[in-house]
């Protein structure tokens, strides 16, 4: 399959993994965060780790969308429901997030709050349109990637004149959560951590493109590598990021040039624009309040912002007493770190955000068992071979 089997090849990844070896300079060490989780799963579920040298770590970043929603958000959207008695539509992931007092939306769904599961935006607008004696609220989360669906379902709805239908707008910006990991001491509270380069997003880059992150690049001095998620796209954005740092290069490449360029999806950010405006400051799980990091809606479309249609406030929640995921999603430790971890928080019994979702640092630990036992130098071997 074009762009799938060529991107898996045993043989490709050997070579890769042989000059990676090569070139990481055995006197130094090259800490390379992902800052997408969907690089974290593809990293544990093809092995790229063990084919790494001793010296080349992943640190894995905050960027899983229902991993970094804080508490108090999805205690908003439960109001919605139980209070205004609202339709609440949302994808898959946030079901079963724990919220205050370990509650989620699936429990107030059990508890009777009308809370269906969509796959898109526009069920959401079908929803609203069979149901107009109902309010119907999109529980919209993710970062550039997801948010276009959004503004076009807010410009249907508004030239379709579906008044009961809002939206409870979580979408959050990739390069200012970059910088807030590296410059932020409330961030820093959290643990430290050696970041050398990231592998930038790929998903996110197709909409933004790779422009933005070349101020990022010079301003702070780290190689960002924009790579796919096919394992040999990680291995070749991670010789890149070595090669830049071994010639004390900061600068932004694009290894993922079949799909991303420099400008990116201009279409989709000017319909961004015309519906969004940036957040002075919005709260990241794991962040804390990071400046100008979210969008919501701009005051044309405010009938269809669900937070001033039904006065929502925000308010901030701690996260579970002993869960890690603050300081997992900051990259400043790992899954196994957590002393919950594997133990009271497993995927059917989950206590923090990042064991729920399919992008999750602890869903990915537990799915490949990257708990179990490190692997030696000699499987390493054995997995190129």
């Amino acid at each position: 399959m074009k762009y799938i089997d060529e991107y898996r090849r045993q043989d490709l990844a050997k070579g890769l993994a042989g000059r990676i070896r090569r070139e990481a300079q055995e006197t130094r060490r090259y800490h390379i965060m992902e800052f997408c989780g969907g690089h974290t799963h593809a990293i544990f579920r093809y092995g790229v780790q063990d084919l790494m040298p001793e010296n080349v770590k992943f640190v894995h970043g905050p960027g899983c969308p229902v991993c970094v929603l804080p508490i108090g958000r999805i205690d908003g959207a439960m109001e919605l429901a139980h209070k205004h008695d609202a339709i609440l539509c949302t994808y898959g992931d946030m079901m079963r997030v724990p919220a205050s007092k370990r509650k989620s939306l699936l429990k107030a769904k059990a508890e009777g709050a009308d809370i269906r599961m969509v796959y898109s935006t526009q069920d959401a607008l079908k929803i609203a349109r069979d149901n107009q004696e109902r309010e119907v609220v999109f529980f919209a989360i993710g970062f550039e990637t997801t948010t276009p669906p959004t503004a076009v379902a807010i410009k249907q709805a508004q030239a379709e004149g579906l008044e009961n239908f809002s939206v409870y707008c979580n979408h959050v910006l990739t390069p200012a959560a970059i910088t807030h990991v590296l410059e932020s001491p409330e961030v820093r509270e959290l643990g430290t951590v050696a970041i050398d380069a990231f592998l930038g997003p790929s998903h996110v880059s197709s909409v933004i493109g790779s422009q933005p992150y070349e101020f990022f690049a010079e301003e702070f001095q780290r190689p960002v590598v924009i790579a796919g998620f096919e394992p040999l796209d990680v291995m070749q954005a991670t010789l890149m990021a070595i090669r830049q740092l071994n010639e004390g290069r900061h600068e932004v490449e694009n290894e993922y040039h079949r799909v991303v360029t420099r400008k990116g999806n201009t279409k989709a950010q000017a319909l961004v624009a015309e519906v969004f405006e940036l957040r002075r400051s919005f709260e990241w799980r794991g962040l804390g309040e990071v400046p100008y990091s979210a969008l919501k809606l701009k005051e044309p479309f405010a009938a269809f912002d669900a937070e001033r249609k039904f006065t929502l406030e925000n308010r901030s929640v701690r996260d579970v007493k002993s869960c890690e995921c603050p300081a997992i999603l900051r990259g400043a430790k790992k899954p196994t770190d957590c002393k919950l971890f594997g133990k009271a928080c497993t995927p059917d019994n989950p206590m923090g955000s990042c064991m729920v979702s399919s992008e999750g640092a602890c869903a990915a630990y537990w799915t490949y068992r990257r708990f179990v036992e490190p692997a030696t130098a000699n499987a390493r071997e054995e997995a190129v071979a």
